[in-house]
């Protein structure tokens, strides 16, 4: 948590112990059976997250409600640190069930007119699709700029706007060939052009640094479940301060209000901060685990955790290499990410995989390939675990 001065969470065990990856692998007691390589998909939820949860049970069981204002005072801890790990106000995050709520937020709510148009990519995970096409009905035309196989090409992104684009919608990770998307660049394109951006961060936050105030990101939605090692049903989403009024709150409830604990006093004054979408009771069980394992992360740092994904992933992809296997995700500088699609000519996907769960190493078919997804706990022992059982062995 950062402390009253404004200071950075700061562990002991980033100070230069040979054993910090070792450390926080007896943080995830998935590692004692698994070689856990599909974090893309529903991670394993980290041990502080689990304590969270059962503490919170306990709470629940024997105290009632009588310990709300703990567990509240607790959520809005989750909510500064999610605003710490993006460099964003506190105000400016809003805690929210997943991805999409946050991404339908922006669809929704946004001030659209007939004509205007929403430039995407044609290999987005379909949350951050639908959404925009369910605007059709409004007159919005939604864009979806080719991809070559999973590689992005930003001029021809660039290209797809015009004076009617209103927002420019991305994911930072793709969530099956795990090419980075250059967020810098893609803001560039969204201030040039005159649009906003829209960041889908899911397949990325917790892993890679960002600071929404060096790179001018507008709106910004993920899950917790993923790279952030936290429950499913509690995620985070974030909205710059000055596009508050510009956004139609949707789902409007006691929660959403200055007065919000007053009931009997009826005035539609909505809280001048993030947290009006937020509408009324929490999945505080949710958040308050999401907060134990953002905690854990912080201490890290996403710098280190970051190289660590990617030298686990670049051993994976030799190895892979190796014995015969095509990785398919390009691996170019920093278009690297913890996501690694790969084939087995003759071999089918799905039968692999089946094949690797019997052995205890978990990971994913997407897009017709395999896909691992370590994270920075994952050593070069899963990484052979991983080998043995792709060959049978």
């Amino acid at each position: 948590m950062p402390d009253s001065a404004g200071r950075a969470p700061v562990s002991q065990e980033i100070s230069g112990h040979g054993d910090l990856w070792q450390r926080f692998r007896r943080k995830m007691p998935v590692a004692e059976k698994w070689a856990y390589f599909d974090h893309a998909a529903v991670a394993p939820i980290a041990g502080p997250a689990r304590d969270a949860l059962a503490a919170w049970t306990a709470e629940a069981a024997a105290e009632g409600d009588t310990i709300w204002p703990t567990w509240s005072r607790r959520v809005e801890e989750t909510r500064a640190l999610a605003a710490w790990l993006i460099s964003a106000e506190s105000d400016e995050v809003a805690l929210l069930p997943n991805t999409t709520a946050g991404i339908n937020l922006v669809a929704e709510g946004f001030p659209w007119q007939p004509g205007d148009n929403v430039v995407t990519l044609d290999n987005e995970f379909p949350s951050n699709v639908y959404p925009w096409l369910n605007q059709a009905s409004r007159g919005v035309e939604t864009r979806r700029v080719p991809t070559d196989d999973g590689r992005v090409d930003l001029d021809r992104l660039a290209g797809a706007c015009d004076r009617r684009t209103r927002l420019i919608s991305v994911s930072w990770v793709g969530y099956a060939s795990g090419w980075r998307v250059e967020l810098d660049r893609v803001a560039e394109i969204a201030r040039g052009t005159g649009a906003l951006l829209f960041v889908d961060a899911i397949q990325g936050l917790g892993v890679f640094p960002l600071d929404v105030k060096q790179t001018p990101i507008d709106f910004l939605a993920a899950d917790g479940h993923k790279w952030l090692l936290g429950p499913e049903g509690a995620g985070v989403f974030f909205i710059r301060k000055e596009h508050l009024p510009r956004l139609r709150p949707l789902s409007v409830g006691w929660n959403s209000v200055q007065h919000a604990h007053d009931f009997t006093h009826i005035e539609l004054n909505l809280k001048p901060t993030a947290a009006r979408y937020e509408g009324g009771s929490q999945n505080m069980a949710g958040m308050l685990a999401l907060g134990a394992s953002l905690q854990m992360l912080l201490g890290y740092g996403t710098a280190a955790l970051a190289q660590q994904v990617l030298d686990i992933t670049d051993l994976a992809c030799r190895r892979l290499e190796e014995i015969g296997a095509r990785v398919a995700s390009h691996r170019e500088g920093n278009h690297r990410s913890g996501i690694v699609g790969f084939e087995l000519p003759g071999q089918n996907p799905q039968q692999v995989r089946e094949r690797c769960l019997a052995r205890g190493v978990a990971l994913g078919c997407r897009a017709g390939r395999l896909r691992i997804s370590p994270h920075a706990y994952v050593n070069a022992d899963d990484v052979e675990r991983l080998i043995a059982a792709l060959q049978g062995s």
